[in-house]
């Protein structure tokens, strides 16, 4: 359980955890509902969902890795895995993650995030001002 502050416009911040564990993100709607002293805070999806699909318990358990291992790589991209196959497949089944976006996932793909992650961590980059000087250096 976190502390957290009511600010001058009484704006409180959800603690990082709690909102990736919502899967939350910013600009989404919140409802606030005052409860025998508390106030709980409902995430409101403004939009028809379709019914969450059913899963089989092999299934749940592929989700619950994926789930992981997306909060791995959304907290530390150097130090996670991408996902399985069928964890994909999953994660895409129940909206997890977008279909169209599926490849960026695949461990494959995160390697070489992972690398280039490395790179800019190592200084292995070069800046241009602009295109011109891009291009004269790839042709040199």
């Amino acid at each position: 359980m976190s502390t957290v502050k009511i600010g001058p416009k009484h704006q409180v911040t959800i603690p990082r955890d709690v909102f990736a564990q919502l899967y939350l993100k910013p600009g989404e709607f919140m409802e606030a509902i005052s409860e025998k002293g508390r106030i709980i805070l409902v995430p409101k999806r403004l939009t028809n969902r379709i019914s969450a699909p059913s899963l089989t318990e092999k299934e749940q358990n592929i989700l619950s890795r994926a789930k992981l291992k997306i909060e791995k790589i959304n907290k530390d991209i150097l130090k996670s895995k991408g996902l399985t196959k069928d964890e994909i497949k999953i994660s895409c089944k129940v909206g997890l993650i977008a279909p169209e976006q599926s490849w960026w996932w695949d461990e494959k793909w995160q390697k070489g995030e992972r690398k280039s992650a490395q790179e800019i961590k190592e200084g292995k980059f070069k800046k241009f001002s602009g295109v011109n000087n891009l291009i004269k250096d790839i042709r040199s």
